[in-house]
């Protein structure tokens, strides 16, 4: 069913990419035979390269899980409250633009920052390409301004990670074996009112031999936050796995040997002395620092996916 709803997607595409290519057709004659149609002409130039600028990002998502549902979680570095400050940041930044990508968005667990921000979040979204888009935004975030909480007024730098696995369906095999697994259950702790249980029903399992903790606690039920927590524990599993492949790769078919992705500072974001955003990876930047902290990350998004592609490209074929 999947197969055959990207199938009818791309059916849908084309016709209406024939049917723009046919309307700028007809504006062109027109605007040939004297007729003042330049504005209309410019307004469907317009249209037709977003419709297919949106159509390439698509097809660059043609990874086995880049459809999947993702899920997403930030830490902050070290810095205290001035790192949890950013991290909160950065969440707010992702409900921004998941909100105007059409996401569904569910906050799994989140621990609050002592004085302000978060100390961690993991969230959901789910809808279409929500883990290929989102795994373009994986790393280390840096964060130059003037701290509004140093009474001095200096800069700070501040540093938050994001980490991105697939939410993976029930039928990819995972084997997790009951005897490696520690659950932990404890009482939720959220912003206050309904959302703080009074039982434990917050659930924490720890998988022994890899030393990957998951929790959640976004549900009354422990039954559902266990379920929510297995489900996270079985993605990173999963990319765990990928990425020791994905190394191997590397360390036998290439000389330079590339940051893990998960480690690596993706992106910068000044505030002061001068306003700035910049992708290390692409070099792609913008002066609007406001526009990207309220969720306008596509353009860095789709840079980062180009990239990949180039980089998949050059990959000898094994």
């Amino acid at each position: 069913m999947q197969r055959r709803r990207r199938l009818e997607e791309d059916r849908t595409l084309l016709e209406s990419l024939k049917r723009r290519a046919d309307d700028i057709s007809v504006l062109i004659e027109w605007a040939g035979a004297g007729e003042d149609v330049n504005a209309e002409l410019a307004r469907a130039l317009d249209e037709l390269q977003q419709e297919v600028e949106g159509a390439e990002t698509r097809k660059m998502l043609s990874g086995e899980h880049d459809n999947a549902n993702a899920i997403v979680t930030i830490h902050p570095g070290a810095g205290g409250t001035e790192s949890q400050d950013w991290a909160e940041m950065l969440l707010r930044m992702y409900m921004k633009w998941s909100e105007r990508r059409g996401f569904r968005r569910e906050v799994i667990d989140y621990q609050p920052g002592e004085e302000a921000g978060l100390k961690s979040v993991t969230f959901m979204l789910s809808g279409d390409y929500a883990f290929g888009l989102m795994s373009a935004e994986a790393g280390v975030h840096r964060l130059v301004r003037i701290s509004p909480f140093d009474q001095a007024a200096r800069r700070h730098t501040s540093f938050a990670s994001v980490f991105v696995w697939p939410e993976l369906p029930e039928d990819v095999d995972i084997d997790i074996d009951e005897k490696d697994l520690r659950i932990d259950t404890y009482r939720s702790s959220g912003a206050g009112g309904q959302h703080v249980n009074v039982t434990d029903s917050a659930v924490r399992i720890t998988h022994l031999p890899t030393g990957i903790v998951v929790s959640c606690q976004n549900e009354r039920s422990q039954h559902k936050n266990k379920s929510t927590a297995m489900k996270m524990l079985r993605s990173r599993l999963y990319e765990r796995e990928i990425a020791i492949r994905e190394k191997r790769f590397e360390e036998e078919y290439t000389s330079q040997k590339k940051d893990n992705a998960w480690g690596s500072q993706i992106r910068s974001y000044v505030l002061a002395p001068y306003r700035l955003v910049k992708d290390h990876r692409t070099d792609a930047e913008t002066g609007n620092v406001d526009a990207v902290l309220d969720g306008r990350i596509d353009p860095f998004i789709e840079a980062a996916l180009l990239q990949r592609a180039a980089d998949k490209r050059k990959r000898p074929s094994a």
